[in-house]
């Protein structure tokens, strides 16, 4: 009876393509849409839904020699310091990828009063990569 606040983790992925991940793009998008459907039919009961959508993680989903490779085909063992160079040129903002503290962040303040207005809203963490 007092509301509350849902967040769903997506991804850039899920608002705009991304070359050689059709399945995951297509799955992230897919939360976009649960989460705006979501939102209109908790607003009534004052449960606010929102996604969140970073850029690359600083994690072991994306630092691994298979995730580097999809970026650097042509490099038999691509190191970290070689894929964090091509990743850069991927967001607006110099880095090649951002702190899971950054999402976090981003989740506590959805979740906060802060945020108490804010609902189906897609909340990109991603150094500028959807603007690229």
């Amino acid at each position: 009876g007092t509301g509350g606040s849902i967040i769903l983790t997506s991804s850039t992925a899920g608002l705009k393509g991304t070359p050689n991940v059709a399945q995951y793009t297509a799955s992230k998008h897919g939360v976009v849409g649960l989460m705006r459907t979501l939102a209109l039919e908790l607003a009534p009961h004052s449960i606010r839904v929102n996604s969140v959508h970073p850029t690359g993680v600083a994690t072991d989903m994306i630092l691994n020699e298979a995730t580097f490779r999809l970026f650097l085909p042509d490099t038999e063992h691509p190191t970290r310091q070689q894929a964090a160079e091509v990743f850069a040129t991927t967001n607006a903002l110099p880095v090649p990828w951002v702190e899971p503290r950054d999402i976090s962040n981003a989740v506590l303040w959805l979740a906060s009063d802060e945020a108490r207005y804010v609902t189906g809203v897609t909340l990109p963490v991603d150094a500028g990569y959807t603007i690229k």
